[in-house]
C-alpha cells in the first residue's frame, strides 16, 4: 500500500510539474498604481490582474486552464461563439464574486441566475469596474454583411484602462477602422485566424498603424491550424522596431479542444 501510495504521488507531482511547464509565465508591467499582471492562458483567454483584482477575459477551455490562477471579480465576454461564451467553463468556475461586462447579445445568452451580476456594454460605451475603465470597441468581419461570422454591433473589442496604462482586445474581428484608429495602446492582444478573423498581414498592417507598445498575438487557431505567429512578428518588426512583439503559447498539449 505504502508503494502504491508513493507512485500515485509520483504521478500526481509529475503531472502537476508538466502542467507548469506547459503554463505561460506571467508577465508584469508597471503602471502608476503598481504592476498589472498578464497572464495567457488559452485561444483567445487571458487573465489579468491589478490592485487585487483579477480579470477574466473569455473564460474557455475548463476550470483547469485556471489553475492557480485567483478567482474572478470580473468577466469580460466579448461575442456569443462557444470560444468566449463557454457555459461549460463559466459554470465549472468559481464566479460567485464576479461582475460581468457583456455586449447585449451575450446578456441575452446567460441563465437567469447571472443577471443580476451582469453589466451591459455596447460598441461605443464606457463603464468603470473595481477602479478599471472599460470601453467597448466594435469587432466584426468584413465585408459588412448580415450573415458574416461576426456582424458590426454584435460582440465587443475592449480598452481596458489600468491607470496609466491601457489595454486592447480585440475579440474576434478584421482589419477594421475602428482598430486602426486606436491611439496610444500599451498593451494589445490582436487575433489572426482565416476565416473567422484575419490573416497575418491584415493584423500586421493594422498594428503598424495604431503602434501599441507592446502586442500579443492571440486566437491564432484558424481552420487549416495555427496561424504562423513568428512571420507576423517578423513583418511588426521590418515596419517598426520599436514594438515589442511578444509571442506565447496560447495552445499547449493539454489542450485538447
Amino acid at each position: 500500500m505504502k508503494l502504491k501510495s508513493m507512485l500515485m504521488l509520483a504521478g500526481v507531482l509529475l503531472f502537476l510539474s508538466v502542467q507548469a511547464q506547459q503554463k505561460n509565465s506571467p508577465d508584469k508591467i508597471e503602471t502608476s498604481k503598481g504592476p498589472v499582471t498578464i497572464q495567457p492562458v488559452l485561444h483567445g483567454t487571458v487573465a489579468l490582474t491589478w490592485g487585487g483584482k483579477t480579470i477574466y477575459v473569455d473564460p474557455y477551455g475548463g476550470a483547469e486552464v485556471f489553475t492557480g490562477i485567483a478567482t474572478p471579480d470580473l468577466i469580460l465576454i466579448t461575442d456569443i461563439h462557444g470560444d468566449h461564451l463557454d457555459m461549460k467553463t463559466l459554470e465549472s468556475l468559481n464566479t460567485s464574486k464576479a461582475t460581468f461586462v457583456v455586449p447585449q447579445a451575450v446578456a441575452d445568452k446567460l441563465p437567469a441566475s447571472y443577471k443580476n451580476r451582469v453589466v451591459v456594454l455596447n460598441n461605443g460605451q464606457k463603464t468603470e469596474q473595481s477602479g478599471i475603465g472599460i470601453s467597448a470597441i466594435p469587432m466584426y468581419n468584413l465585408p459588412e454583411t448580415e450573415d458574416a461570422r461576426h456582424t458590426k454591433g454584435r460582440g465587443n473589442g475592449y480598452v481596458l484602462q489600468f491607470a496609466d496604462k491601457a489595454v486592447y482586445l480585440s475579440g474576434d474581428t478584421e482589419d477594421i477602422p475602428e482598430m486602426r484608429a486606436l491611439r496610444n495602446i500599451d498593451i494589445a492582444f490582436v487575433c489572426m485566424n482565416l476565416p473567422y478573423t484575419m490573416d497575418i498581414d491584415q493584423a500586421a498592417s493594422a498594428v503598424l498603424e495604431f503602434k501599441p507598445a507592446i502586442v500579443y498575438p492571440y486566437h491564432y487557431r484558424g481552420q487549416d491550424g495555427l496561424s504562423d505567429v513568428e512571420a507576423f512578428k517578423r513583418k511588426v518588426n521590418e515596419g517598426d522596431k520599436k514594438i515589442d512583439v511578444r509571442l506565447r503559447n496560447w495552445y499547449p498539449e493539454t489542450d485538447k479542444k
